[in-house]
């Protein structure tokens, strides 16, 4: 039997039971990445000596009688965590030699919990891209069409996962890392509530990994189904014990529906500031109907939610103002001579970005009590939902577009374009106020691609949305494997 594309819970149970060993499950997965990687480039750094050793240690603990939530199970990590032994580069040429002391924290926690790590999957620059590519480690491809991009940040983990390279995957997620590349590559994702899972050791490169949290930025995990990302967010979740001096113990509250036909759900399906792409609203009208048939209660308007178009802004605001504290005194100096040239009437997610790229902290104190304002209004639109379904990006994986000046780029939608990172505005609904979002593939384009949507629930109740995933998972269908050299770029 081939295993390269069984779930990690399908793989814990055939290693229980002894119809496989560790040590084949990660030789016949390094086999796969060495016969398919080649047009895919989604491991970036292979560790595969130290991925035998691993698996040959955990075989030898499970004959002693050992069993742990991920033992011996194969898994890749985005490129961005630390692992020590091997580079960090976060895709930024001038460290290309950075190579940590120590794991980052939850690189630890899979360890601990018996994964056996096949290597860093890639990333592009900085963590600052909707694509994956960088000039360290070349350009990720959409298995699907390798003339499209994988999404970005954590790109090349969301193409291992659809590829058979490895069973499960962590990221990270600020505007849609974990999100994007799950709906371009046809997989499951999970952004968890913000502060959730400690992110000590995530950190670009030489920067010390401190225990500090994130304003915006969170970790999270990547999978295959629904119930394999809450298998790996019980390993990631909790605090970081150099924080609290705790074990990473975290008990989430229960779902609060275990039948689909008890849930409410909210379906958003338009935006005030930019389209939604066909593709990406038949993907919203199936899971509509999926939740219909299983008797939810469906519901595509209420006056509870908050203001798309301000939430937009502050999110794009709140989300750039922390990417210049790096930037040289001249660039920043250039950013304020512009931003004091836009017309006060100029309310673009363009003008939104400037602003934000100069905020003082007087202004950054402001727009955060805008945000808790914000996340009031969620709390109350959870006391009568129970989830919110919308769009992650307006389109299906688009192609590759390496333009060295992204205000450059455009997304088409639908034949009319628009200025690239507008994209964002569905990402950055669930990432401003700190909410837990699901991505759940739903099918596929008219072309063949895969298309996924996003399931927002209430703060610190991830197993919501990640129970809902699972229910429509059984509803409507989950992950489809792409097939080989049926869409060639």
């Amino acid at each position: 039997m081939e295993w390269n594309l069984s779930t990690a819970e399908e793989l814990a149970a055939a290693l229980r039971a002894g119809e496989v060993t560790s040590a084949e499950l990660t030789d016949e997965a390094i086999a796969r990445i060495e016969r398919d990687d080649k047009e895919i480039n989604a491991i970036c750094v292979p560790d595969f000596d130290r991925a035998r050793s691993a698996a040959r240690d955990a075989d030898q603990a499970r004959a002693r009688g050992e069993d742990r939530p991920l033992l011996g199970i194969p898994v890749t990590v985005k490129e961005s965590y630390n692992i020590a032994g091997l580079p960090t580069t976060w895709g930024m040429p001038p460290h290309r030699n950075y190579m940590p002391a120590e794991d980052a924290v939850q690189v630890s926690r899979l360890k601990a919990a018996g994964a056996v790590v096949l290597g860093k999957t890639n990333v592009p620059v900085g963590l600052q891209d909707v694509q994956s590519f960088n000039e360290i480690y070349g350009t990720t491809n959409n298995p699907w069409d390798h003339a499209r991009t994988s999404g970005g940040s954590s790109g090349g983990s969301a193409a291992a996962l659809a590829s058979g390279f490895g069973a499960l995957s962590i990221g990270s997620d600020l505007a849609g890392s974990l999100r994007t590349p799950a709906h371009f590559c046809g997989i499951y994702a999970h952004k968890p509530t913000l502060g959730l899972a400690a992110i000590r050791g995530m950190v670009p490169p030489p920067a010390p990994a401190l225990p500090t949290g994130s304003d915006l930025a969170v970790v999270g995990p990547m999978a295959r189904t629904a119930r394999d990302l809450m298998l790996l967010l019980d390993v990631m979740a909790g605090p970081d014990p150099l924080t609290l001096g705790v074990a990473h113990d975290l008990r989430l509250p229960p779902a609060r529906h275990e039948r689909l036909g008890d849930f409410r759900v909210l379906v958003l399906d338009e935006h005030p500031l930019i389209p939604t792409g066909s593709a990406v609203r038949a993907g919203l009208n199936r899971v509509a109907d999926g939740l219909v048939d299983g008797g939810a209660r469906v519901e595509r308007h209420s006056p509870l939610l908050p203001d798309l178009a301000k939430a937009a802004v502050l999110s794009m605001e709140l989300l750039v103002s922390s990417t210049v504290a790096r930037f040289p005194v001249e660039s920043y100096e250039e950013l304020r001579t512009r931003a004091a040239g836009l017309s006060a009437d100029d309310q673009s997610l363009d003008a939104a970005r400037l602003r934000g790229m100069v905020f003082s902290h007087r202004d950054w104190i402001e727009a955060n009590n805008r945000r808790e304002l914000h996340r009031h209004g969620w709390r109350q639109l959870f006391a009568e939902f129970d989830a919110v379904v919308c769009p992650i990006t307006p389109t299906p994986a688009f192609p590759h577009d390496h333009h060295p000046d992204p205000r450059e780029r455009r997304l088409a939608i639908d034949g009319v374009e628009y200025p690239y990172f507008d994209q964002l505005v569905w990402a950055g609904l669930a990432t401003m106020p700190g909410l837990p979002a699901t991505a759940v593939p739903t099918g596929r384009s008219p072309e063949g691609l895969p298309v996924g949507v996003q399931l927002i629930g209430p703060m610190f109740e991830d197993r919501t949305p990640l129970r809902l995933a699972e229910l429509l998972e059984q509803q409507i269908g989950g992950f489809q494997a792409p097939k080989q050299g049926v869409l060639p770029g």
